[in-house]
C-alpha cells in the first residue's frame, strides 16, 4: 500500500487539507475524495477531455494529473459554475443554444469554454473549433456547442435564437 501525502488545494473557492495516495488521479479525488461528481471520467487517457477542470485558470484533463499535484493549487469545477441556483451566463448559452444532448460530454465543454472566456482572447468559429476540439461528443454534430461559445465570447452568435 502506497504511504499517504498530506495536499493543501483550494477547490471551488474552499481550502481542502487531505491525505492522498500518490497514484491517485484527480478525477479520482475530486469525485470520490470530494464528492464533485460533475467531473465525469470517459476514456482516462486525456483523449475525450470530459474531465476537463480549471487548475489555477488554465483547462486541463483530471484525469492526467495525480492528486500531489494539486498541492498548493486553485482547482475550479463545473460545480463551480452556478451561483445561488443561478446559471452562469456560459451554462445559459449552452442551454439557449440547444448545446447539450446527453450531457455527459457537457461539463468538460462548459470547463474549457470557462478557460477561453477568462482568458480574454477574441476567437473566430473556427478557431472555436479547433480550441474545443480537446473535448469529445459523442452525440451531437457540434453546431450548437460551437454557437454556445460563440455567444459566450463574442455576443449572440448567429443563428442561434433565445427561448422563447
Amino acid at each position: 500500500m502506497d504511504e499517504l501525502i498530506e495536499i493543501t488545494v483550494t477547490v471551488n473557492g474552499t481550502v481542502h487539507r487531505e491525505q492522498v495516495s500518490p497514484r491517485m488521479h484527480v478525477a479520482d479525488f475530486l469525485r470520490r475524495g470530494l464528492g464533485l461528481t460533475g467531473t465525469h471520467v470517459g476514456c482516462e487517457q486525456g483523449v475525450c477531455g470530459m474531465c476537463t477542470i480549471l487548475l489555477d485558470g488554465d483547462a486541463v484533463k483530471s484525469c492526467l494529473m495525480l492528486a500531489p499535484q494539486l498541492d498548493g493549487r486553485e482547482v475550479r469545477t463545473v460545480e463551480s459554475l452556478a451561483e445561488g441556483g443561478e446559471l452562469a451566463p456560459v451554462q445559459r448559452a449552452f442551454k439557449e443554444a440547444h448545446g447539450l444532448q446527453c450531457g455527459f460530454c457537457t461539463p468538460g465543454f462548459l470547463m474549457t469554454a470557462t478557460a477561453l472566456k477568462e482568458s480574454g482572447r477574441s476567437l473566430d468559429r473556427e478557431e472555436i473549433r479547433d480550441e474545443l476540439s480537446g473535448v469529445i461528443c459523442r452525440c451531437t454534430g457540434y453546431e450548437g456547442i460551437v454557437n454556445a461559445v460563440d455567444r459566450v465570447l463574442n455576443g449572440d452568435a448567429v443563428g442561434v435564437e433565445d427561448e422563447r
